[in-house]
């Protein structure tokens, strides 16, 4: 399994370029955050003077998507802290931040296998016995996730795409998104059969909830600025920030939402796309033909089908494309 999951850090990197934007991002310095104060390496806890729910904000999940990190550091060395309740901020998987080249900057994605396909309880619970480098740090954070009341979980993309946020399937991380305000699509899903995320373990299916944001390409400034908004977002919803000035003047309109429906995996080498769809993309009609895969053709599954993160050049056996149906705005 490691051996499979190195090819794959080696294969993205060997990507054509115009496949992906530009590095215009440089990497913080986490050096002060690095030890942490809250048992774990990495997480840094801070609280509130008056009681309320605990916050998680996770950032560095994949070595490569640091664009949330650098949102992190910003706030924490402007002094950001609750009025209430508890706030964390994590630096996940520093080791393989640590090991980014911005002449291959795919390639650290992580080390041995994805950190965020490593949270089956099963597996965590065999940590101590052995196993990677990404299951070993999923087991020392694991206590400090299951102190979590909400879990904001920061990414980027690859690819062209819409911010959007990610909520599993069930629970109440819909709602979290949404009170977020961010007014981008909020979009449930099953999950990987790779293996579960962290906002799939079982710890936020009640009461606890979590919710992934994808806040726009990987090294792009705007998801900086995207990601911070999301964490103030956060606090906002929660009541657990007290600074004026970070009201936004106008509320974004209502979140639309939508629920993942079919996901198309390549089969063949020969899998094209029938237009450089960009993420977000809502095709009006059901059956409009979007790719071909071999002599196959994929075709949309439902009225106003949103296209969840498509993949320009995915290789047999890996998602190309989500297709999500829209669902009626609650009340």
């Amino acid at each position: 399994m490691r051996v499979e999951c190195r090819q794959l850090n080696v294969e993205l990197g060997a990507l054509p370029r115009e496949s992906w934007s530009d590095v215009d991002l440089v990497p913080p310095d986490l050096s002060p955050w690095r030890c942490g104060n809250a048992d774990v390496p990495g997480f840094i806890t801070l609280r509130g003077t008056a009681p309320g729910p605990h916050l998680g904000v996770v950032s560095l999940i994949h070595g490569n998507e640091f664009a949330g990190a650098i949102a992190l550091d910003r706030l924490l060395r402007q002094g950001l802290s609750p009025s209430r309740g508890t706030l964390t901020f994590g630096f996940a998987h520093l080791d393989a931040f640590d090991r980014f080249d911005p002449a291959r900057p795919t390639a650290s994605r992580f080390i041995d296998e994805d950190l965020n396909r490593v949270w089956d309880p099963a597996r965590l619970a065999e940590a101590d016995a052995g196993g990677s480098t990404e299951l070993k740090r999923a087991a020392a954070m694991l206590p400090m996730l299951r102190r979590f009341d909400r879990l904001l979980d920061l990414h980027s993309m690859l690819f062209a795409s819409d911010s959007l946020i990610l909520t599993p399937d069930g629970g109440d991380g819909a709602e979290f998104a949404g009170a977020i305000g961010l007014g981008c699509a909020i979009v449930s899903d099953f999950g990987h059969a790779a293996g579960p995320r962290m906002i799939d373990h079982p710890h936020f299916h009640g009461p606890a909830s979590a919710c992934l944001l994808e806040a726009g390409p990987h090294w792009h400034r705007a998801s900086v600025r995207i990601s911070e908004n999301a964490v103030l977002g956060a606090m906002r919803a929660l009541d657990m920030l007290d600074r004026p000035d970070d009201a936004p003047a106008q509320r974004p309109p209502p979140s639309p939402r939508a629920r993942v429906i079919v996901t198309i995996t390549a089969r063949s080498h020969a899998f094209a796309f029938l237009h450089p769809y960009r993420g977000g993309t809502i095709i009006p009609r059901a059956g409009t033909p979007i790719a071909r895969d071999g002599g196959d053709e994929i075709c949309t599954p439902c009225d106003d089908c949103l296209l969840v993160m498509p993949t320009p050049h995915p290789r047999p056996g890996h998602t190309a494309v989500r297709l999500a149906a829209p669902v009626p705005m609650p009340g």
